[in-house]
């Protein structure tokens, strides 16, 4: 038999009670169980309880844990059109010197043009983005794709017109984001309508 490490003599009670009543044959009821079926069914309600109460404490950790499949919260209205959730998986970091940021645009939302003072790496996650750097034709990303932006290179990424996306953004701590120009619903179609065509 193998036993956990248990932390508290009742993880102790509950791992012997639950060798007592499951592992080990269960003796023949007594004349006070006269339906065999029914006193089953008790002890296996009885040991599910117990092994419920036991995996509460399976998950009590001193680690920090966080998880990227969190939606985050809606971003306001500022710098994009359309609706945006972000989540902060890591950010401000001295010791490691990146942020990592997940982000999810509804279909038909976009950022507007801006700049990193370090590069920004993008992993498409799930559904396709629109990218742009200043002086190049935009490009579609799909799940999957990852790209990279050198620092202080303008640019802009989006969902599509048709389809929601999720990406990570990996970038350098410090200096906040520069927003430089706004990416109109005009500019936003005529790339949508030019990708479309390609």
């Amino acid at each position: 038999m193998v036993y956990l490490k248990p932390k508290g003599s009742y993880l102790i009670y509950t791992q012997l009670f639950i060798y007592k009543t499951v592992v080990r044959k269960p003796r023949i009821p007594n004349k006070k169980y006269k339906n065999f079926e029914k006193y089953k069914m008790k002890k296996l309600i009885l040991t599910l309880f117990m092994l419920g109460s036991l995996s509460g404490f399976s998950q009590v950790t001193e680690y920090k844990v966080s998880s990227y499949l969190t939606e985050g919260t809606k971003a306001p209205n500022t710098h994009y059109i359309g609706e945006a959730w972000l989540n902060a998986i890591i950010h401000d970091d001295v010791e490691l010197g990146y942020n990592i940021t997940k982000a999810t645009f509804k279909a038909n939302s976009t950022l507007d043009w801006h700049k990193h003072s370090s590069a920004q790496v993008l992993i498409i996650v799930d559904g396709e983005a629109y990218y742009q750097e200043k002086g190049k034709e935009p490009v579609i990303l799909k799940t999957g794709d990852v790209i990279k932006c050198e620092k202080d290179i303008e640019h802009w990424h989006s969902s599509t017109k048709v389809s929601d996306v999720t990406y990570l953004a990996l970038y350098g701590g410090g200096k906040p984001t520069t927003w430089t120009e706004v990416v109109t619903q005009k500019y936003y179609d005529e790339v949508a309508k030019k990708l479309k065509s390609n």
